[in-house]
């Protein structure tokens, strides 16, 4: 063996971890190099387009860019003119006369000559509370016959229901005209009259006013069957979750609605019974036609 020929191995061998890392580092730069250049082949590729908002892409509202506002222009002085307030009541519940009693000095001022200097109106309302009334009805015997007599509940009083007419009729009002469901008219008259009341009870109510609508609603359809012109139309409506028509026949005084199953000319015909009006105005609709001696359609 020649001199030296064992240290030159023992330096080769020593080369071999280093040589191993920097290759490795190698791999690693080239994988960082390909991914550089796919991300610059993808930006190149989406050059010109415009940006992702929540409006283009499926990014969520939080992350979109709200633009600065520009400070708005002055606006043009209007011409002054005299304010408009509200009228005093003419009749107010209750009058307070108020006097100065005191100047700033510390001078006490007399009530006699003070001059009125600024009327105005506070409104408010008073504590809304229902009232209940307690019944009791009372009984004895007769001393000629001796028969048992009860007293008689006194008018609008009568047992049954609790709920007197006021109720009855802000109830009716709420739901038929306001449109408040049941469960949003508990918490009303609860949270404003403090009046505790059921589903049930608002059902029963709306149920006895029925006949009393019925009847006022029969006039009004007598009303306008009297008339020499009714015009009419309809439209659909859903009810319980299918399709029907509302109706609407009217004259100059009244107006009738029919809520029906169906839009055939039966029921116009089916409304005005054995009458006949001189005119008939509503649209081309063939259900509403030849209903009268004369036709206008609508203009």
């Amino acid at each position: 063996m020649e001199p030296g020929t064992s240290d030159s191995r023992d330096d080769t061998d020593g080369l071999k971890p280093l040589l191993a890392a920097v290759l490795k580092q190698n791999e690693e730069l080239l994988a960082q190099v390909k991914a550089l250049l796919a991300r610059i082949a993808e930006l190149e590729a989406r050059n010109g387009q415009p940006p992702k908002t929540p409006d283009n892409s499926s990014l969520p509202p939080s992350r979109g860019q709200k633009t600065n506002v520009e400070a708005p222009l002055a606006k043009k002085a209007r011409k002054g003119r005299a304010g408009v307030t509200r009228a005093l009541c003419a009749n107010p519940d209750v009058t307070r006369d108020v006097y100065a009693e005191r100047c700033g000095c510390g001078a006490s001022l007399s009530v006699t000559g003070q001059i009125l200097a600024h009327p105005y109106d506070h409104i408010d309302l008073p504590p809304i509370k229902p009232v209940t009334t307690r019944i009791n009805l009372h009984k004895t015997q007769c001393p000629c016959c001796e028969r048992r007599v009860t007293a008689k509940p006194p008018a609008g009083m009568q047992p049954g229901s609790p709920f007197g007419p006021g109720v009855v009729a802000l109830v009716t009002y709420l739901h038929a005209c306001q449109m408040i469901s049941f469960a949003r008219m508990i918490e009303v008259l609860d949270g404003v009259f403090g009046l505790t009341i059921s589903e049930g009870a608002i059902a029963n109510m709306l149920a006895r006013t029925e006949p009393l609508f019925a009847a006022e609603a029969n006039k009004i359809a007598a009303r306008v069957r009297a008339s020499d012109v009714i015009a009419s139309d309809e439209t659909s409506a859903r009810v319980k979750g299918k399709t029907w028509w509302q109706w609407t026949f009217g004259c100059a005084t009244a107006v009738y609605h029919v809520i029906a199953p169906t839009r055939g000319k039966c029921v116009a015909t089916g409304f005005l019974g054995a009458t006949k009006p001189k005119v008939w105005l509503s649209d081309r609709y063939g259900g509403q036609g030849r209903l009268a001696d004369a036709h206008q359609y609508c203009l």
